[in-house]
């Protein structure tokens, strides 16, 4: 299973629970509001563990509290998983769910198309719809990874992209959220142009970046260029290793130096909303099952992030 595959699959992750009328829902007294993460903190994207239980012939929507409750054992403190855009509400849900198991909402992901004038603002707006039901549920950031298209875009359409992840962000901002972009090779390739045109053409301000450590680098930028170059526009972390270039099952030892990575964080104040993704390609060597790989993960961010 691919990652834009479990995005779709898994857009009604929260919807269990008994349905509400209108009528109910007025007469409830106003929430207060949620209080905001704050870092450090660290969590689990439930990517991998929908690999696992794929791997394993199961569904992970209908085992959802089952992984909350393991990805707490493990240690963590929070669950990543994919706003949802279509059922806004559900994003409030999958925020119980996750403080029903003693874990924070801190961010989710999302992508769509962005690059394709009039459907990059409808993007815009309906992450922007999605995003105003997290916030108010206290999520801090949305992680967003504009659509590939199978090929270099041009630069009208990066202009175009660029001014939807303009208003996307401030929109966003608005809403006490942070965006974080996301990438993966697509984005990296004709000499990263995609990756460098997000950042120099969006303000700093209201458009971050969501580190993805791992994907970056295998599209050709090591981390020591990457922190040194955007280092200051990271509002969220998505960790993962290799060993000779293939995913390893847990995140240890391997091609990246994270002594070094997480060393240049601390001395930079870089927020640590660390988010562990664990992945599994062909080559992948698995030796363990996926509840102690995540285990040994978390322990391994404690040790070498300092978290």
């Amino acid at each position: 299973m691919n990652r834009r595959s479990f995005l779709q699959a898994t857009a009604i992750l929260a919807t269990a629970g008994p349905a509400t009328s209108f009528a109910a829902d007025a007469a409830k007294p106003v929430p207060k509001p949620v209080p905001k993460p704050v870092p450090p903190l660290v969590g689990s994207q439930l990517y991998g563990w929908g690999q696992y239980y794929h791997r394993d012939g199961k569904d992970l929507n209908a085992h959802l509290d089952e992984v909350f409750k393991a990805v707490k054992d493990c240690g963590y403190d929070y669950a990543e998983g994919n706003l949802d855009i279509t059922t806004p509400a559900n994003n409030a849900k999958f925020a119980d769910r996750l403080r029903k198991h003693g874990l924070k909402a801190v961010s989710l992901y999302t992508g769509g198309p962005m690059h394709v004038l009039g459907k990059a603002t409808e993007t815009a707006e309906r992450i922007a719809r999605g995003a105003k039901e997290a916030a108010k549920a206290g999520f801090g950031i949305i992680n967003v990874n504009p659509d590939p298209i199978g090929r270099p875009k041009t630069e009208k359409e990066l202009a175009i992209q660029a001014d939807a992840l303009t208003e996307l962000g401030e929109e966003l901002s608005q809403l006490g959220l942070k965006l974080g972009i996301h990438h993966h090779t697509p984005e990296l390739a004709d000499g990263a142009k995609e990756f460098h045109w997000n950042f120099q053409h969006c303000p700093r301000q209201t458009v971050g970046f969501c580190y993805d450590v791992h994907w970056v680098y295998r599209g050709g930028i090591p981390p020591a260029s990457c922190l040194a170059q955007y280092g200051d526009r990271i509002v969220s972390w998505h960790l993962r290793q290799s060993r000779d270039q293939i995913w390893w099952e847990d995140l240890d030892s391997g091609d990246l130096d994270y002594p070094a990575i997480a060393e240049f964080a601390r001395s930079h104040q870089i927020p640590a909303f660390y988010t562990v993704e664990l992945a599994l390609e062909s080559g992948t060597r698995i030796t363990r099952g996926g509840v102690e790989n995540h285990r040994l993960s978390r322990e391994y961010v404690r040790r070498v992030m300092g978290v």
